[in-house]
């Protein structure tokens, strides 16, 4: 287990600090003979050199103890850092007050950030000074007073049964434009990645990072690690278990990553959006889909068709029922719009 985190303490400024690590307005002399630094822009990033220690005292605490994500600690500490080199009246993160967060989310907004932006940049900023107050020594949390813009729930955009049949058929009846920079198995790799989205309503960090032995061919499931690194097995329908099998003989796939590049490496996210919108450019949908559209696509069809909601909830990996009830929503928009358009008194 690891070791308490000191208490904190109101920081000091030693004689030996370095000329970044000065407030802007210091009036420590500098030493003759040396050339002066400019001040360092507020938005630059911090230097990998001098870490703050708060923040990775954090860091190692939501690692270790919490089991977060790498996805998880990659946004907090962007979203820390962003705060600590764009706020021009930082100082030290005790100092902060709520009038400060208040003009940090201001800032954010003249930014024209979306508000799921800002929600995510200020959840890493509760958890850090709610570690601070529990494990630091901070005596208040300023962020209690601060009240956030409220998360914009707009319906998802959902396929029809016509359109995912389309998309699907695609990789492996599209022929080749000039000259062929792929492998030769990659028609066969990107209809399993389109089948098993569908098949499965994975996310796309939770399909990238999919090994050989995460599949049960027998038991037709699969092992998926989700968000804060938690288990679940998923079934597989039998389309996507075929594509799957003929994609591994194919480019003689044995072990390791399921799905390759050209390289033989695994196959990165933008790698799979860029394939998606690659079908996407050849098909009759008019509008953007994103790998998560599939997601989407997969929960709302289960419900079209007598899904529970708990069952979804399980399959998608929600860790609220209040995540998967958005979808719904969109069954009953498409339940109305049966009725309106089929009953004789709508």
């Amino acid at each position: 287990m690891p070791s308490k985190p000191a208490p904190l303490r109101a920081p000091r400024r030693a004689a030996s600090k370095t000329d970044d690590e000065r407030p802007r307005d210091s009036k420590i002399p500098r030493k003759s003979g040396r050339p002066a630094k400019a001040p360092r822009s507020p938005s630059s990033p911090a230097l990998p050199d001098v870490p703050d220690p708060l923040e990775t005292q954090f860091l190692q605490f939501m690692q270790v103890e919490r089991n977060a994500s790498a996805l998880t600690l990659k946004n907090y500490a962007q979203g820390l850092r962003a705060l600590r080199t764009g706020f021009p009246a930082f100082r030290a993160w005790p100092d902060l007050t709520a009038d400060d967060f208040r003009a940090w989310l201001f800032l954010l907004m003249k930014r024209e950030l979306g508000r799921a932006t800002i929600r995510v940049q200020f959840a890493a900023l509760r958890s850090f000074f709610k570690f601070l107050t529990r494990r630091a020594g901070l005596t208040a949390n300023p962020l209690l007073e601060v009240q956030l813009p409220k998360a914009q729930r707009s319906l998802p955009v959902v396929l029809t049964l016509g359109q995912i049949d389309e998309l699907l058929t695609l990789p492996l009846t599209l022929k080749p434009d000039g000259a062929q920079r792929s492998a030769v198995w990659a028609p066969q790799r990107d209809a399993a990645i389109l089948e098993l989205f569908y098949s499965t309503g994975l996310r796309l960090h939770e399909l990238v990072k999919l090994d050989v032995g995460d599949i049960n061919h027998l038991e037709e499931s699969l092992r998926v690690t989700g968000k804060g690194r938690k288990d679940r097995l998923c079934p597989v329908g039998g389309p996507a278990l075929r594509a799957i099998q003929h994609y591994r003989v194919a480019a003689g796939v044995h072990d390791g990553p399921l799905f390759l590049s050209k390289l033989r490496r695994r196959i990165t996210m933008r790698a799979v959006n860029d394939l998606l919108q690659k079908y996407l450019r050849h098909s009759t949908i008019g509008f953007k889909v994103s790998p998560h559209k599939l997601r989407h696509s997969f929960a709302t069809h289960l419900l079209n068709n007598g899904a529970d909601l708990r069952s979804v909830q399980e399959l998608l990996g929600h860790a609220n029922l209040s995540t998967t009830q958005i979808y719904t929503h969109v069954s009953t928009t498409r339940m109305k719009q049966v009725y309106d358009a089929a009953h004789p008194r709508a």
